[in-house]
């Protein structure tokens, strides 16, 4: 079926209210799913919010209670009997903080699912947590293949992986752009040390020369003896694994210090802010692969920019804000094929979770993103990666490849 794009359509005509932070949906309600109201059921959002990728994180919230205020509009979920009310857990982009959210997300008897996380540090710990109640994970940006490596059943993610992302980025890198030798450095986490290593094999695999490697953190702030170690290697390009706050400094420090090579990472530097933090003129030329194809270029990519539009005025749309919203739609589409089984009371019970995770499994529809469907570990069969450089300050689209 595909509800998610009906529901993006119906947004035209009509003004969400969305409510940012908490439950998101305020409202007379009932538990039980009674006469005196609808089966309140809550999705969890786990993203980081105050600290580390904050703008990715917060453009994933405003993507799932976009979809959360639709579908409480939407007659299909006023006639199953439930209501959903979005919750949100602040992990920081931080593994520790993300379990506590997690296990404050496990003990809520209402919860259905989760949305989340970003880094994939935080979503291979926190998958875990939730696997012990069997509560449906969808994660929209996580794309370390550990993740569904785990053979947890309740797992799933609706981006692709670094094991397709780190060799497309190696291939435009060689292929595409003509640069023959690379300095990789990544920041330590699961994501970056994943998506560096993907590429780095892959870039030597097809020619290319891997001049020198090094690891950082993702706290870093001062990249400049990684700048004066880079320099004397004269490389084509600086591959970066990391997230944008981090990597935008260490573009600024390696251009301010003589690298003249062009940096590039993957999907946790195609945002706004790398440009912002790194400056457009240090930015200018830079590249960052992304996870599938350009909003712009989506059946339904006109249609969900304007229902954001109208949702979050002055707001930019975010790497994976659609994606979110993909993911928020696939928990809340199984949930209501189960309160449609087995009755409103039940989804938020041992058999309604059961069913929910069944549901997400059997996914097969279309998505803002495109085709939704998991294979049996849980990964998208949507693997479409483009590339991004920035040009007069802002992210264009310089390719795009579908692997077979």
């Amino acid at each position: 079926m595909k509800v998610s794009n009906k529901r993006v359509l119906a947004a035209l005509g009509v003004l969400v209210a969305v409510a940012m932070v908490g439950t998101g949906c305020s409202g007379s309600t009932s538990s039980s799913g009674s006469s005196a109201g609808p089966k309140v059921v809550k999705i969890g959002i786990g993203a980081p919010l105050t600290a580390g990728a904050v703008a990715l994180g917060q453009g994933m919230q405003r993507g799932a209670q976009l979809a959360i205020d639709q579908a409480n509009a939407s007659s299909t979920v006023q006639a199953a009997g439930i209501k959903f009310v979005s919750v949100s857990g602040d992990d920081q982009g931080d593994p520790k903080t993300g379990v506590i959210v997690a296990n404050t997300f496990a003990s809520d008897p209402a919860l259905v699912g989760v949305m989340g996380h970003l880094n994939s540090g935080v979503s291979i710990p926190a998958s875990k947590v939730y696997a012990t109640k069997n509560i449906v994970m969808i994660s929209p940006a996580s794309t370390n293949p550990a993740l569904t490596a785990q053979g947890l059943k309740n797992v799933f993610r609706v981006c692709t992986t670094d094991a397709v992302q780190g060799p497309a980025g190696a291939a435009y890198a060689y292929k595409l752009l003509g640069l023959k030798s690379a300095y990789v450095v990544d920041d330590s986490t699961p994501y970056g040390s994943g998506l560096a290593s993907a590429f780095a094999a892959s870039f030597k695999s097809i020619g290319g020369t891997v001049v020198g490697t090094a690891q950082t953190s993702d706290k870093d702030t001062d990249f400049n003896s990684l700048v004066t170690k880079i320099k004397p290697t004269n490389p084509a390009l600086i591959y970066y694994g990391g997230i944008y706050n981090a990597g935008a400094l260490f573009a600024k420090q390696a251009k301010s210090g003589g690298v003249k090579a062009p940096f590039m990472g993957g999907d946790g530097l195609y945002d706004p802010q790398f440009i912002a933090l790194a400056g457009a003129a240090a930015a200018e030329g830079d590249y960052a692969t992304s996870v599938g194809l350009p909003i712009d270029k989506l059946p339904a990519g006109q249609a969900f920019t304007s229902a954001y539009n109208a949702a979050f005025p002055g707001k930019e749309i975010a790497a994976y804000d659609a994606y979110a919203y993909d993911a928020a739609n696939v928990i809340i589409d199984a949930t209501i094929k189960a309160a449609k089984t087995t009755g409103a009371a039940t989804v938020t019970g041992p058999q309604g979770r059961s069913l929910i995770v069944s549901n997400v499994a059997g996914t097969n529809t279309t998505g803002v993103t495109g085709p939704i469907a998991f294979d049996p570990n849980g990964d998208t069969a949507n693997k479409a990666i483009t590339l991004y450089t920035v040009t007069s300050g802002k992210w264009a689209t310089k390719a795009v490849t579908v692997p077979q």
